[in-house]
């Protein structure tokens, strides 16, 4: 009898011991300082919605909500850390277009934008616009497509660099309207709308808070979002599916990544105060100002937007053969 009492608190003590990893591993969420990774310099858009996310969590959960930039390599440093990091929901990444166009661009990436990360939340999405300098005689897109297949060759659109949104939108813009474009990339949008406005370049594809004051000073015009749908940011301005070019899409997005492995749990706390942040007026307001359309939504539709948005620009970089490395 005495073995079997011994045998049983033996086997009690055990079960025991083997719970307690469980309840140590089951903490409150969150439990630490969150790091939201930027994969980008300070002062961009980007930046600017994941510190009024940050400081919204903060508020909303009392604990210290860190905005860590690390920007290089196209995005590609700061997105490798996260996806390297603990799945505990300690380590975010404000994630952006080139998430989903890196792994096209670059020949080798030290993490897979898909596997290595569990969508969390879309955050925002922007639409570039169509705009080209005064002398143009386009006041349409479809006056721009004819005008330009009548000079194969000769119009120019400046983009912020090789592999930009906005050198993305030409190629499949030159690719859907059979136009001959020549690319001019620059260092940044801003040397893009000086020669845009001076006339050494003939059009754009760029976002509309960067040149929209230059477009009510009457030097450049605006003729379309690039979005499938008509920006409430400017209702009077069509579309380019609408205005001459069905099927046209492109639009600059923002969402929140968390790294592969994170539990379901955690990720739906995160999305479900995130959705509150973005319907705060405060946050509509100021992203508003920025030109930004906050969005929100399930984790699965944001993982099936970004494997959509990766297909589509996956046979444009294909077809053009653009690398940057």
């Amino acid at each position: 009898m005495a073995a079997l009492v011994h045998a049983m608190i033996a086997l009690l003590a055990a079960t025991l011991g083997s719970m307690l990893p469980a309840a140590s591993a089951a903490q409150p969420y969150p439990g630490k300082t969150i790091r939201y990774i930027v994969p980008f310099v300070p002062g961009g858009a980007t930046d600017t919605l994941a510190r009024v996310i940050a400081q919204k969590l903060n508020a909303a959960w009392g604990v210290s909500v860190v905005v860590e930039n690390r920007p290089g390599a196209g995005g590609n440093l700061g997105t490798e850390l996260v996806a390297r990091s603990a799945p505990d929901g300690h380590t975010l990444l404000m994630a952006i277009n080139s998430h989903a166009v890196n792994a096209s661009l670059y020949s080798k990436l030290n993490y897979d934008p898909i596997k290595d990360f569990a969508p969390v939340s879309l955050v925002a999405t922007s639409p570039n616009v169509v705009v080209v300098h005064p002398s143009l005689p386009a006041k349409t897109v479809k006056e721009l497509i004819a005008f330009a297949r009548t000079r194969p060759g000769e119009l120019t659109y400046g983009t912020a660099g090789p592999g930009s949104g906005a050198h993305l939108a030409g190629e499949l813009f030159k690719s859907m309207a059979r136009v001959d474009l020549i690319h001019v990339p620059y260092k940044g949008a801003g040397q893009v709308v000086i020669d845009l406005i001076g006339g050494q370049v003939s059009m754009s594809f760029i976002a509309l808070p960067v040149v929209y004051p230059h477009v009510r000073a009457g030097k450049l015009r605006v003729l379309a979002v690039t979005s499938a749908t008509r920006s409430p940011l400017v209702p009077d301005l069509p579309t380019v599916a609408e205005s001459g070019l069905p099927g046209f899409e492109v639009v600059s997005w923002f969402g929140t990544l968390a790294p592969a492995g994170t539990s379901r749990d955690i990720v739906t706390k995160l999305n479900s105060e995130i959705s509150k942040i973005l319907q705060m007026p405060d946050v509509k307001e100021k992203m508003g100002g920025l030109g930004l359309e906050l969005r929100g939504g399930t984790p699965e539709q944001f993982g099936r937007f970004i494997k959509s948005d990766w297909a589509l620009w996956d046979k444009v970089i294909k077809s053009v053969g653009i690398r940057l490395d």
